[in-house]
């Protein structure tokens, strides 16, 4: 059902890679609540996933940019613009990547040269996206950023590897830039801390599975899934959270302050 929360609001969508993806489940959600936005992904995420089928369900036109490319974000900003008709309202923010995970290289054995391409697309890229909306002055007063992090960047998950660093150097940006863009156009950066989740990028961290049951149990509510985070999103794109900003915000049924639970208590007497 839909309210309306972003009626008339313009925006970019990072991220989507195919239904399975959160950012592909914000797009749906903001097309409902009447938000017109670009989608955009690296050039070869797009030939990978199925971002046409979900511009065409949106009536949202697909322009590719890497993100760690500040020529293809000033092209990717300028170009949304002249598309919707005038200045950004929010951004969303869905990128991450860790060729060390990728190719199962231990946390003791990294390549350094692929822990930088890590930091450089899951975190610096964030610091890319917000520094050209402000040197193209895109961002309409009130607008709202959002980048999606994980819990790792504050505990140890060791199949997360060099990934933790990157949501770390992430929550980082998006309170300093956070600082810099309330002050300047009282526009709010946040990111938002998620359950684990069936996405196409988390199912590639090794023990996945298991790591999802345990923190499934672990949670109150249960994990939030990809259409929960979708809404969580939306929220934060309206006007309904106008004076939020510079936050961790934890989404993730309750996991990041539970000790112990009955349901896991129960499988750890069943396991001995």
């Amino acid at each position: 059902m839909s309210h309306n929360l972003l009626k008339g609001k313009r925006g970019i969508i990072f991220g989507a890679l195919d239904e399975r993806s959160i950012a592909w489940k914000v797009a749906q959600v903001a097309h409902a609540e009447g938000a017109s936005f670009t989608l955009t992904n690296a050039p070869i995420a797009l030939r990978m996933g199925e971002i046409n089928k979900l511009a065409e369900e949106c009536g949202a036109e697909v322009i590719p940019a890497d993100a760690t490319s500040v020529e293809d974000l000033e092209n990717l900003i300028t170009k949304s613009q002249e598309v919707l008709g005038g200045k950004l309202d929010f951004i969303l923010h869905s990128i991450g990547m860790s060729p060390n995970v990728r190719k199962g290289r231990s946390y003791g054995d990294l390549n350094y040269d692929w822990m930088v391409k890590s930091l450089d697309v899951s975190a610096m890229s964030f610091h890319k996206v917000m520094q050209t909306a402000e040197k193209l002055d895109a961002m309409n007063e009130w607008g709202s950023i959002l980048g999606l992090s994980y819990i790792a960047a504050q505990r140890s998950f060791p199949d997360y590897s060099d990934m933790a660093q990157a949501k770390a150097m992430l929550e980082s940006i998006a309170r300093s830039y956070g600082e810099r863009f309330g002050r300047l156009k009282n526009v709010r950066v946040n990111t938002i801390s998620q359950s684990p989740t069936m996405t196409t990028a988390g199912t590639g961290v090794g023990g996945f599975d298991v790591f999802y049951d345990y923190a499934d149990k672990m949670s109150p509510l249960g994990n939030a899934t990809a259409e929960d985070c979708a809404n969580y999103c939306v929220m934060f794109f309206s006007d309904f959270t106008k004076k939020v900003t510079m936050q961790n915000l934890m989404h993730d049924g309750g996991f990041s302050s539970s000790g112990i639970t009955d349901a896991l208590i129960e499988d750890l007497k069943k396991a001995k």
